[in-house]
This record gives structure tokens, sequence and C-alpha cells, in this order.
């Protein structure tokens, strides 16, 4: 029972980010620094040294999966930390179900984004030369990256707030 009030917790800091990163466009770091420990911590206490592991495993494997998205400016800081500190409370395997989830609320705004704006087009010839640079292993131009300020950003935070909410929620229902 303790085990899963740990996993239950990641939806505080997650829900927290989500507010922050909708309201402020950002997740900052007294948020997502405390959170990394206290899912270090909370799994060492439920579980000792095994829960100490995978609290470890858990942050290493989301800052490492979303590294390389932080580094080519697709995505923020504060989001790539977010998502450390949740594989923290929620170690490897949940993390990796929390993350396609997220994913999967992120491209669904991410749409939603794009047709309301009328930019589909755009959207599209951004998605040729994202392609185009991944098959050439050269990175994608400026007007793909955060760092234009005509691109359409989505809160990530908030896909991994929502995503967070409905995999507890279906945990706590047998559903997941």
């Amino acid at each position: 029972m303790l085990k899963q009030g740990v996993w239950m917790l990641a939806t505080v800091p997650a829900l927290v980010a989500g507010w922050t990163d909708w309201r402020f466009r950002r997740i900052p770091n007294w948020l997502t620094v405390p959170a990394l420990v206290a899912g270090v911590g909370a799994n060492s206490v439920a579980t000792g040294w095994a829960g100490a592991k995978a609290s470890l495993l858990g942050a290493g494997l989301g800052l490492g999966l979303l590294l390389p998205f932080v580094l080519i400016r697709s995505l923020g800081a504060g989001d790539w930390k977010l998502v450390g500190a949740l594989g923290a409370f929620l170690g490897p395997s949940r993390l990796i179900g929390v993350l396609l989830g997220t994913i999967l609320v992120a491209g669904l705004m991410a749409v939603v984004l794009v047709i309301w704006k009328k930019r589909v087009g755009r959207t599209a010839r951004n998605l040729v030369h994202l392609v185009a640079g991944l098959f050439t292993l050269h990175l994608p131009g400026p007007e793909v990256s955060l760092d234009n300020p005509e691109s359409l950003k989505i809160p990530f935070g908030v896909a991994v707030a929502v995503t967070a909410v409905l995999y507890t929620v279906g945990q706590v229902w047998g559903v997941v």
C-alpha cells in the first residue's frame, strides 16, 4: 500500500507543473528539483534499497530519453526535469507508460492547436524539414525549434499532468 502511495504522490508535482506551464509557460526548478529528491526519498522509505534503485533508474531514464529533445531545442528544460522527477516517483516501468500517454496527449494538443491557428500547411512543411534532417543526420533549422518566436508551442507540462492524473485514476480503478 505504501508503494502505491508513492506513485500516487507523483500527481502533486505533475499538477503543479501543469498549472505553472499553462499559466506562465515554464516549469520552475523550485518544483522539479525537490520533487526528484522527494521521489527518491519516498521510494527509499517505502521499499528500501530496491525502491531507491528503481527511483534512480526512473529518473535517469526520463532524463536520458528526453535530453536529445532539449539539446535540439524542441523541448524545454523544465519539461525535461519534470519527467526526471516523475521518473523518481514512478520508476522506469511506470514512467514508460506515462511517457507514451504524454506523447499521445501532447500530440492531440498539437493537432488541435495547429488546426485552431490555421497553420496546417506550415506545420506540414516543418515536418518535412524534420524528417529530412533525420535522414541526412543534420539538425533541423531554427524555424522548427523553440527559439522561433512564430512557432506554435504546446505546454508539455499540461500533457504530463493530464497523463499522470489519468494513469493514477486508471491504477486506482484497476483499468491500467
